[in-house]
């Protein structure tokens, strides 16, 4: 990986970034920046997995124009950063640092766009490595060395990044780390779990899918658009929870104490009882383990 000081020498001198080719004669900062919202309007092809299912993004509206949609707000300073950040408190916040002359860059910025439509929880803001020395000193803080970078925080704290990523996994960690619309129940605690089992006791009572995984794991990642479909599609049989074994002690406790020793795990859960597990991220695996549970044969 190049050091952030060769990255950042990178977008001071202009030149190439993600296989593109140098930009031909001079320009501001904000008119490349300019170019490069309209180059993305213009290719709307990328597709993305968004809750599980396939939307072609709509065209991409630039900031400001007359009616745009557009929910990707660009930032150009630390200062406009740091903002944000606060002001989003506990949201997922996803940050694109990008740069005026990069393909991958331009092919991932309209499933942003569209994600900014999609998620409506989450807040998506834009970064121009190199419009400008504040946003280059950006770079440099938050240690980005190549284009396109994804930086997500809560609470104003990072909680993860990627770089080199395609639509689906783009979406997928959306989901994974801002997911409060869908119909998968989130649980913080030992007491969490306990009263979601409580209330699926007895008859009637619906099988208990509960997702335990970690804030950082990419197959909990990959697996996890799967769980958000299922959570729509068996809502009236199973009930679908999740569980980030690393959020706080007493999460941790309830995952030694249920002998959690990879991830993820899918703990199935029957009138208040344990009755099985299953360890991995296959989807398919996973399906049939949940039908197996619910008492439908699977051959």
């Amino acid at each position: 990986m190049a050091s952030t000081a060769a990255f950042l020498s990178t977008l001071a001198g202009s030149t190439s970034l993600g296989g593109a080719t140098p930009a031909s004669g001079g320009g501001s900062g904000r008119s490349k920046t300019a170019r490069f919202l309209r180059r993305r309007r213009r290719g709307g092809a990328v597709r993305a997995a968004v809750s599980g299912t396939e939307q072609a993004p709509e065209t991409t509206k630039k900031k400001g124009g007359g009616g745009g949609d557009e929910r990707v707000v660009q930032v150009h300073s630390a200062e406009e950063l740091d903002g944000a950040l606060r002001a989003a408190k506990e949201r997922l916040v996803v940050v694109e640092f990008a740069a005026s002359h990069s393909v991958n860059s331009s092919r991932i910025y309209p499933c942003m766009v569209e994600l900014s439509r999609t998620c409506g929880d989450v807040d998506f803001l834009l970064v121009m490595g190199d419009e400008s020395d504040a946003t280059r000193e950006l770079c440099r803080r938050e240690g980005i060395t190549a284009v396109p970078h994804f930086t997500f925080y809560k609470g104003a704290e990072k909680v993860h990044e990627e770089e080199g990523i395609g639509p689906d996994q783009l979406a997928g960690d959306v989901l994974y780390y801002g997911d409060h619309h869908s119909a998968v129940v989130q649980l913080h605690s030992r007491a969490d779990v306990e009263s979601l089992i409580s209330d699926h006791r007895g008859e009637g009572g619906k099988l208990v899918v509960l997702d335990v995984g970690l804030k950082r794991c990419g197959p909990c990642v990959k697996v996890y658009p799967t769980v958000v479909k299922l959570s729509r599609t068996m809502a009236d049989t199973t009930v679908f929870a999740r569980m980030n074994g690393d959020e706080n002690d007493s999460c941790m406790e309830f995952l030694r104490d249920m002998d959690v020793v990879e991830v993820p795990t899918f703990l199935f859960i029957r009138d208040g009882d344990i009755v099985g597990r299953y360890v991995g991220s296959g989807r398919g695996e996973l399906i049939g383990e949940i039908l197996r549970y619910n008492g439908v044969k699977v051959t």
